[in-house]
């Protein structure tokens, strides 16, 4: 699910996660990849295939599903 409130950043929306309601975006991940990472809120390249996905930072590294 969302790393809002385990991370600086929400990895849906790039927001702040201490700033506004992050309600939906705990919703849309629930069926989608992480777009922007906690740590730094850069724009991660995303991947999708049948089997998961995999998201990468250019300073943070890899995730994956």
């Amino acid at each position: 699910m969302s790393a809002v409130g385990t991370a600086p950043f929400c990895d849906r929306c790039g927001v702040p996660a201490g700033e506004g309601d992050h309600a939906r975006c705990a919703r849309e991940r629930e069926l989608e990849p992480p777009r922007f990472c906690p740590e730094c809120a850069r724009r991660m390249v995303v991947q999708v295939d049948p089997f998961g996905w995999t998201a990468r930072c250019s300073r943070h590294g890899e995730r994956s599903s």
